[in-house]
């Protein structure tokens, strides 16, 4: 039996809704290069990086550009966006998010954030849960796009703690691939239709105790 010592979080749909805010963006986007981007393309973008994101939009778009307009129209799309999440607060943390993570600090589990967004320090700061991890691992420390393990391996070396020690919340399914590519126990935040590779799926952090956690760690 291997117990789990850290708790590794991706950010957007698991501590906070700030999909909504890139979709909206993503679409203003789309809408000016002439087409539609629906919600159901935006699934698509889910736990992706910013270039890969663009890349399938405007593949959605039948459209190619090169590297510098690419750049430019990324750069466009992410100032919309950070216009929305500097405007955010505590209010817009999801269901069960800050108890779940004040429960890992009282039961001396370790924390650490893992995302593909180079604005998570501005979403952790406006809405007030910087103080809760003990490491931040985002966009700007990344290469490598999920499925890539990368950003949960540096996570677990940043917190001194095996791989095999860890467990990952995530709520894409290319965020599941990479925590099991990166030797870790995930619980997927959504539906089990599409996360149904994880241990374990609840619908929010709201399901989610130590209890549970001790549980997983048993079954391993």
């Amino acid at each position: 039996m291997t117990s789990i010592k850290a708790c590794l979080f991706d950010l957007d749909g698991v501590l906070v809704d700030t999909a909504k805010y890139h979709y909206l963006a993503w679409k203003r986007l789309a809408e000016e290069l002439g087409f539609t981007f629906t919600e159901q393309d935006n699934e698509k973008l889910k736990g992706v990086s910013r270039m890969a994101s663009l890349d399938i939009l405007l593949s959605v778009g039948g459209l190619q550009f090169d590297n510098a307009k690419k750049y430019e129209l990324a750069e466009r799309k992410n100032n919309w966006y950070f216009e929305s999440i500097s405007k955010m607060d505590h209010t817009e943390i999801l269901p069960g998010a800050l108890d779940f993570l004040k429960a890992c600090q009282e039961n001396g589990l370790k924390t650490a954030l893992g995302s593909a967004s180079k604005n998570a320090m501005t979403i952790l700061d406006n809405t007030g849960l910087t103080p809760y991890f003990d490491a931040i691992i985002d966009g700007t420390h990344t290469t490598n796009a999920k499925p890539d393990p990368e950003v949960f391996l540096l996570g677990a070396a940043a917190l001194s703690v095996p791989p095999e020690q860890c467990i990952v919340f995530e709520d894409a399914e290319a965020g599941v691939e990479a925590a099991h590519r990166a030797g870790m126990s995930c619980v997927g935040i959504g539906s089990p239709a599409t996360l149904g590779q994880a241990e374990l799926v609840v619908s929010s952090l709201q399901e989610m105790t130590i209890e549970r956690l001790k549980e997983l760690s048993l079954a391993r």
